[in-house]
């Protein structure tokens, strides 16, 4: 009787703890605005995932890099710290050297040639690349192609030649910028404004959403429209975590996941073009168009760094990754179509 009492007495006790413990908090960091595409998202992962798991999961979302900087932001995640983040693809670098093939100079046209990458076989494989260092991805997330910007003007890799340039912790982008004689500086993103407000960086990379969410458009004199880079973003967890989970919360997360993806996908699509026009509209630094004769000059001198990390990435992954600038047919025959009715 007496080990009976004693067993009650402890199934009482975890009850007791289990029902004080309360809904399992998610912390979802990042470092930048509530209103980019990545900042959507996180918001949109909150929300469904609470409202697929009432009373089981509360998600904390954290932007502009209020709990973690993105120099931080990984080790957090790999030491439990946080438990989902949205990293730019350039942040993975030291865990595989495939995901490196995002940060390739004019290696993808446009934004739909990376989206075809990354929903292809290759592109999803490169998700579970970094398992055994304790990550798992979900998805990708859009923010848009890259522009150059600087306080001259930018329109032959000629006039890169000595400026500093801010960049994420990147070998790839480093050497990007090393190819047209420019100084690569890696530089938190949270520390660019005033980087570029104060001179200790002459320029910077960045799509439209934050460009104009982070005022940098204010600290620079001009934005050269290169479209030559991709900054998308992984969706990650803690593997350890994840597996963790009860299945039916790995579930709804899960679902949750998947809807803010491509709710994020969405609010990019729609969003690029409007910051670029608010950029416009603000009048504090020039637009350059490139010619296709400019652009083809950047994309000549840049292309040598594909050669350079062949051998990491994969010729396999960068002969997906050019094939995928290929339109599908019906594309292809729709523009004919409309070209015919001019």
């Amino acid at each position: 009787m007496k080990i009976l009492s004693v067993l009650f007495s402890a199934v009482l006790f975890s009850l007791s703890l289990s029902a004080q413990a309360g809904p399992l908090i998610i912390k979802y960091s990042h470092v930048v605005a509530d209103s980019t595409p990545k900042g959507q998202a996180a918001l949109k992962f909150k929300e469904v995932a609470e409202r697929l798991l009432p009373g089981k999961v509360e998600v904390q979302v954290f932007p502009n890099s209020q709990l973690f900087g993105d120099g931080k932001e990984m080790e957090a995640l790999l030491l439990g710290d946080v438990q989902i983040l949205a990293p730019s693809l350039a942040k993975f670098g030291k865990y595989t050297k495939k995901v490196q093939i995002f940060d390739l100079p004019f290696l993808f046209d446009d934004i739909d040639a990376v989206g075809r990458f990354q929903n292809s076989d290759k592109g999803r494989e490169l998700l579970t690349s970094m398992a055994d260092k304790g990550i798992i991805g979900f998805g990708y997330i859009h923010n848009g192609m890259k522009q150059f910007s600087a306080n001259k003007p930018l329109r032959t890799p000629a006039d890169a030649k000595g400026l500093k340039f801010r960049i994420q912790a990147s070998d790839v982008l480093e050497a990007q910028f090393k190819a047209v004689d420019a100084n690569p500086q890696k530089i938190a993103f949270a520390e660019v404004y005033q980087a570029l407000q104060s001179g200790v960086v002459d320029g910077a990379e960045n799509p439209w959403a934050n460009i104009y969410t982070k005022k940098f458009h204010e600290v620079q004199k001009y934005i050269t429209e290169s479209g030559h880079g991709v900054l998308d973003y992984m969706v990650i967890a803690n593997d350890q975590w994840w597996n963790g989970l009860p299945d039916d919360v790995k579930k709804g997360l899960s679902e949750a996941m998947t809807e803010s993806i491509a709710y994020g996908n969405k609010v990019a699509q729609d969003e690029d073009m409007a910051f670029r026009q608010k950029v416009i509209d603000d009048k504090k630094a020039k637009l350059i168009k490139l010619t296709k004769k400019e652009r083809a000059q950047w994309r000549d001198a840049m292309k040598p760094v594909w050669t350079k990390f062949e051998a990491d990435i994969g010729k396999d992954l960068i002969d997906a990754a050019v094939a995928a600038n290929d339109k599908p047919a019906k594309h292809k025959k729709s523009e004919h179509k409309h070209s015919e009715k001019k």
